[in-house]
């Protein structure tokens, strides 16, 4: 059974990417929950995990016990990569470890549009597989659970989600919660990912898939079946409007979903999906798979410096209101063809991705909102950006917060 009920209104607020916090009875309890206002990962992290993140690959991607390649055996009909994420909890409904769980389904009207909802049948999972763009209130579905008395739940989300879950977690009264969390960044309203599609398609209601892969291409499929890859240098991005991505996905500082239990995501997948087990109940999770997800070592190749220096040297002109430095059209398709041969690939994609994303914190919040820094970006984040130069000033530092009490925007 698939419920999607209606929730009330979202309160206003200033960053905010409505994850449904703000439409709960406690509407006040953004400011306690909420990523985007003094975020406490080194506390979060060891509520959840037992111990904060530690050195090497931990800096960038948070606590984790193991690391994989990982893909289902065969891959589900209508899954975004392979069906990982559905398949983890359908085996939870189906071995009546939760009595429903939280996630997004696409909109009766619009397959694209994220609709919350509270799944209770693992054959239902199959229609919450494939990737929506676009905001919707996750959170608020956890009134309506309670409602009904569930109190051994599962929720897949993504970082900001997952975050005010974990922040709420000792409120909500459960008996048991699994979470497993998907990587994300660049998130964006539905209406702008219907003007994204515009521009690749003519008839952009025929693609039915779209996902940006390890190497250094976007697939779209078609509704007849085909396929079409466009590599990334290719894609019109900068004909997208300046505020195409908001500012809360421009500063977001967790893109590997440091506090679910098991995140499934493609980076660090090179093909395949990428699974990071960081806690004993995401161990426990990947083991109800059984034989049905074939798993191996991530790989691991290139060098990351090159690149991550020239997004840095792209995003301080943009954050600056100047224009990007475009590629002659000449010199694209050689680009194209080496990166994918030399770039970073595996997991040091994934690196560099995240150190991609601490470089873009910076620079765009100390352009828009630097009254904000001291209180939205955590120390590891410093610490990832520190080789690139970039180094907090006065009254930036996490140190120079004092009293971190806040209510919302």
């Amino acid at each position: 059974m698939i419920q999607t009920p209606s929730v009330g209104p979202a309160a206003p607020r200033g960053l905010c990417t409505d994850c449904g916090v703000s439409r709960m009875k406690d509407a006040k309890a953004c400011g306690r929950a909420c990523q985007f206002i003094a975020p406490d990962y080194p506390l979060l992290e060891t509520q959840v995990h037992g111990r904060r993140r530690g050195p090497g690959d931990e800096r960038f991607f948070g606590p984790f016990q193991a690391m994989y390649r990982a893909e289902m055996i065969p891959a589900k009909s209508g899954a975004q990569w392979s069906g990982i994420t559905t398949s983890l909890a359908a085996h939870l409904l189906d071995a009546g470890k939760v009595q429903a769980v939280l996630t997004m389904v696409p909109d009766a009207q619009d397959r694209w549009r994220p609709k919350p909802a509270l799944i209770t049948q693992a054959a239902d999972m199959a229609q919450a597989r494939g990737m929506r763009m676009g905001y919707a209130p996750l959170l608020a579905l956890l009134e309506n659970a309670q409602e009904q008395g569930f109190t051994r739940i599962a929720v897949i989300g993504i970082p900001c989600q997952i975050y005010a879950l974990r922040a709420l977690e000792k409120d909500l009264g459960l008996d048991r919660l699994y979470v497993i969390g998907t990587p994300c960044s660049d998130n964006t309203t539905t209406e702008n990912f219907h003007h994204f599609l515009g521009l690749l398609e003519d008839a952009p209601e025929t693609i039915t898939y779209l996902e940006f892969r390890a190497d250094y291409r976007v697939e779209l499929r078609y509704r007849d079946g085909r396929k079409r890859l466009i590599p990334f240098l290719a894609l019109p991005l900068s004909n997208l409007p300046s505020d195409f991505f908001p500012l809360t996905c421009r500063t977001c500082v967790d893109y590997t979903n440091v506090l679910a239990d098991i995140t499934v995501g493609y980076m660090g997948g090179t093909g395949a999906q990428w699974v990071l087990v960081r806690n004993d109940r995401g161990a426990e999770m990947l083991a109800g798979l059984g034989d049905k997800v074939a798993l191996g070592a991530p790989d691991n190749a290139g060098k990351r410096a090159n690149a991550v220096k020239g997004f840095i040297a792209n995003t301080k002109r943009a954050a600056g209101g100047l224009p990007l430095r475009r590629m002659p059209d000449w010199l694209r398709p050689i680009v194209s063809w080496l990166q994918p041969r030399l770039g970073p690939r595996g997991l040091e994609f994934a690196r560099a991705r995240v150190e991609m994303k601490a470089a873009e914190t910076v620079l765009h919040l100390r352009r828009e909102e630097p009254s904000k820094m001291k209180n939205m970006i955590p120390e590891h984040v410093w610490d990832i950006v520190a080789p690139y130069g970039l180094t907090h000033r006065t009254n930036e530092s996490p140190a120079s917060r004092g009293d971190t009490g806040q209510s919302p925007d």
